[in-house]
């Protein structure tokens, strides 16, 4: 399958962990927040649905974060992007796909899906969206409750930082709220083996 992509992050660094862990899951209903051009969403399409229906729900403001501030990045063009590709993955795909996006906010909309009754409904949950911790810290915590009980949830960037004039900002950068998550939850999760770029943990108890 071809798509558009302006950027190879996902192929070049996610992907070969994605092709260990995610066959090891059991997925049928996965959550992702922060779905930028779709690479993630596409990925799961396309391994997921050769053998079973599955259901999708991606969040995104398509506002972008605060890398993109200075960037000039276009993203409504990323947003058609996103729906372009995510619609060419349906249609190939050998058993339904049950996407339902939501753009807006994420821990609005990780409050509303809460609200909704779907707290441990979640095979598999990816946290992609805002660097910022306590951005990160907010979405994982909610993303938590919506996760089954032998569920896997993902954070992308674990090692990422920007250079700013200053040096690092611990508060700019997802590392400081992923391992506060994972220290307060310690008796709660089970960290798999992975690259640091990103890091999984499996849901032991609620």
């Amino acid at each position: 399958m071809t798509y558009e992509f302006t950027n190879d992050w996902f192929a070049a660094h996610a992907k070969v962990v994605w092709d260990y862990i995610v066959p090891q899951v059991g997925i049928s209903a996965a959550l992702e927040v922060g779905s930028y051009e779709g690479a993630s969403a596409c990925y799961l399409i396309d391994t997921l649905a050769k053998d079973r229906p599955i259901e999708l729900h991606c969040i995104d403001t398509w506002h972008g974060g605060i890398e993109h501030a200075d960037s000039n990045t276009d993203m409504t063009a990323v947003e058609r992007r996103f729906q372009d590709n995510t619609k060419r993955a349906i249609a190939a795909a050998a058993h339904p796909v049950n996407l339902t996006v939501h753009r807006g906010a994420s821990d609005s909309m990780l409050a509303k899906l809460l609200v909704e009754g779907r707290r441990n409904s979640f095979d598999f949950i990816y946290i992609d969206g805002s660097h910022m911790a306590d951005d990160v810290l907010c979405d994982a915590v909610l993303a938590f409750r919506l996760l089954k009980v032998g569920g896997t949830i993902a954070f992308d960037d674990y090692l990422w930082f920007e250079t700013l004039p200053e040096g690092k900002d611990p508060l700019r950068c997802p590392k400081t709220a992923i391992d506060a998550f994972v220290n307060l939850h310690f008796r709660k999760l089970d960290v798999l083996p992975a690259p640091l770029m990103q890091l999984f943990a499996t849901k032991l108890s609620d």
